[in-house]
């Protein structure tokens, strides 16, 4: 490793006069020029001068709008606390610092010299750190990038002073003069950060790819409406599931009475996708810790007086004189126990109550429990945990309050109530969007247009997602190009909400649309980034592949004018997205996946008898060639790579397997897709995979 090195060399490159050692990068009012401030001062020459102005909204409370010749008022004092070269992922210099007076970090991770072909790329999210996944690095070095990465909160800003600092230091450490492009991305709450650095600023990106994006009306409605449908579905889910898998009957309905079959199709018209049922646990939040509710609270300071709402005026499901309405109000919990025993930690701290009785009902997710003294009216405080009804025990989070814990005693009541967070399931239905083009509420609005029920004052989810984007409201005016990439079976933001948004982009640009922006669905993806292992790899495939070649197809397309694939076509029923089902009709990127057995998605055969699975594989026109296809005889996500020759862009394979033992087997085929057809490369690998349903006896 070289902590510094000399302009030229290819392992390290510093400054012309001198090495750099912890630095104070500051904007020098009186010379318009940012000068270091260390071993070796620098003065680089602006062009405002004297004259340049503070970063400013444009219109008032309104969000702020960036250009490289205008500081922000917060972030205009980069400070480099350590520049090292390294030898992993790959040789890079990595350059750590802070913007003064502030909590904010960033990192720059520049490739060598002669690997450096005059870009970066910039990935945003919320709740990241400053420091880039390995994998990052490495494949913005392999594309000729330096890599940016702050450490997140909300809004683009401080994004925004990092990419400009970037330029300046980079043009320094290479000692360049060409053009840097510069090119932002980020998914989920990192996709509203994106739209907003890409319409609200100037010059200081060229491109952006939002990825797995949703929409200002997503929170917490998209959450909430799967907790609801989980009161009234969790017991014929696995029903559900069955039906939309492959080899199923297709009809997810067939099995529901009345009011299931409305709830199901409440969701599906949310947008929730038919197809991701089969993973049903995932949809109703069965394993997610908060049960879907973890916004509650936040909607709790926001609309203080919903769930009093919600219980006691007419209009609202807690009253509506329904099948749901009865079924909601059945789920009311209000239950007050007696805590039998207290067991403690190593720190002798309460850890878990045991009460001598539980509630009745099944889902207790959500229940606020407030500690009453053994005469029950005594409040000690509230505590926060879950409780497992069967066993009677609550389980204790860390973070409850000290001082309430040391006051607990066996004989002392506990009360809880699920008021709010059972009131918080139908939020959604109270927060109609006024905002035109919110199909999925459609709904929940009659033959007039307007809402059915009453509505909330507040709009929680646009002020969300004003906050995460920087005050940003997702207008559609961007300045750059882009490409969006979309998961067909996102449970969490969903398929739609890209199709809100490329409507927002067609309505700004007009004529202008196509040179500059793209949607790419992606099939059999969801909302969860990273690898993807275990048993859902049975079923799902990583998308990081494509966002990868979508930021070198963006890089191409703005410094060549290499225009990248085609949008995918697509069709949206209630909600539903559906796309072509042939690769060249699909467009895109990804290779798309016909498998059959003998002929059909499903047989049934005896125990010992050979099976004979086919597949059809075929990459979008212009969108690379088959690299590797992979079998998972089982579906449980072990796979096992299987020669087809060599890479090319339709491939048809076969394969014969004998199951041995009775069962249900969902067979899996993953292909690969690259670019250029490299098998050995690790980087925009494009995955799909195909399935069908074996039934052995």
């Amino acid at each position: 490793m070289k902590t510094h090195g000399t302009a030229g060399d290819d392992v390290s490159h510093g400054s012309p006069t001198g090495t750099w050692t912890r630095r104070h990068f500051v904007r020098n009012a009186a010379v318009g020029a940012v000068v270091v401030l260390g071993t070796s001062s620098i003065q680089v020459p602006t062009a405002a001068a004297a004259s340049r102005p503070q970063c400013a909204a444009r219109v008032s409370g309104g969000p702020i709008w960036v250009t490289p010749d205008c500081d922000d008022p917060l972030y205009n004092q980069p400070v480099i606390d350590s520049e090292t070269d390294l030898a992993t992922p790959v040789p890079h210099r990595k350059v750590v610092g802070h913007f003064a007076g502030t909590d904010k970090k960033f990192t720059l991770c520049l490739p060598l010299k002669r690997q450096w072909q005059g870009r970066f790329f910039h990935k945003v999210y919320p709740l990241q750190d400053e420091n880039p996944a390995a994998e990052d690095i490495a494949f913005g070095v392999d594309s000729g990038a330096y890599v940016v990465q702050t450490n997140g909160g909300t809004g683009y800003r401080v994004d925004a002073a990092t990419a400009k600092f970037s330029r300046t230091y980079a043009a320094r450490y290479y000692g360049s003069k060409q053009r840097i492009y510069g090119y932002v991305y980020g998914g989920s709450g990192g996709s509203y950060q994106t739209i907003g650095a890409i319409e609200n600023t100037s010059g200081v990106w060229d491109g952006a790819v939002p990825f797995i994006p949703g929409t200002p009306a997503a929170v917490p409605n998209s959450f909430t409406v799967r907790a609801l449908a989980r009161l009234v579905l969790r017991d014929k889910a696995p029903l559900i599931a069955d039906a939309v898998a492959p080899g199923g009957s297709g009809d997810p309905y067939a099995h529901l009475n009345q009011v299931e079959r409305a709830m199901l199709r409440e969701a599906m018209r949310m947008g929730v996708p038919l197809r991701a049922w089969e993973d049903y646990r995932y949809v109703l939040g069965l394993t997610a810790p908060d049960g879907l509710l973890g916004f509650t609270a936040l909607v709790r300071s926001m609309d203080p007086t919903y769930a009093d709402d919600f219980w006691g005026k007419p209009g609202y499901l807690g009253t509506e004189p329904s099948p749901l309405g009865d079924l909601v109000r059945a789920a009311r919990i209000d239950h007050q126990a007696t805590v039998e025993q207290i067991n403690l930690d190593s720190q002798n701290k309460p850890k878990r109550l045991v009460l001598d009785t539980a509630p009745s009902q099944p889902d207790t997710t959500g229940l606020d429990f407030t500690a009453f003294e053994s005469d029950g009216t005594t409040v000690i405080g509230t505590l926060s945990g879950s409780l497992d009804p069967t066993t009677r025990v609550l389980t204790l989070d860390s973070g409850n309050n000290a001082g309430v814990l040391a006051a607990l005693r066996t004989g002392d009541k506990l009360r809880m109530d699920n008021r709010w967070s059972l009131a918080f399931r139908a939020y959604h239905r109270y927060q109609v969007p006024t905002r035109p083009g919110f199909y999925a509420w459609d709904q929940y609005r009659g033959p007039d247009g307007q809402p059915l029920y009453p509505q909330r004052k507040v709009q929680v989810g646009p002020a969300i997602s004003a906050s995460t984007s920087g005050g940003g409201t997702h207008t559609g005016r961007i300045n750059g190009k882009v490409i969006v990439v979309a998961n067909l079976l996102d449970t969490d933001a969903y398929p739609w909400p890209a199709d809100w948004y490329r409507a927002r982009v067609k309505e700004a640009l007009g004529k202008g649309y196509d040179d500059s922006f793209r949607l790419w669905f992606n099939d059999n993806a969801d909302h969860l980034e990273g690898p993807v292992t275990g048993a859902r790899a049975a079923r799902l495939v990583e998308f990081t592949g494509i966002l990868q070649q979508a930021l070198r197809d963006l890089s191409a397309w703005v410094e060549k004018g290499v225009a990248p694939a085609r949008s995918t076509p697509y069709s949206v029923d209630d909600s539903q997205v559906e796309v072509p089902e042939s690769a060249t009709a699909r467009r895109g990127i990804q290779p798309v996946v016909d498998l059959t057995v003998d002929g059909t998605d499903r047989i049934d055969v005896a125990v010992g008898r050979s099976v004979t699975f086919k597949a059809r594989i075929e990459v979008p026109p212009a969108a690379g060639r088959i690299v590797t296809t992979d079998w998972d005889f089982a579906g449980t996500g072990t796979f096992t790579p299987k020669s087809f020759g060599l890479p090319r862009r339709t491939v048809e394979v076969s394969q014969t397997f004998t199951y041995t033992k009775p069962g249900t087997y969902f067979p899996v085929l993953r292909v690969v897709a690259q670019q250029q057809g490299d098998t050995a490369t690790p980087f925009a690998r494009v995955a799909n995979l195909g399935r069908v349903r074996v039934v052995v006896h």
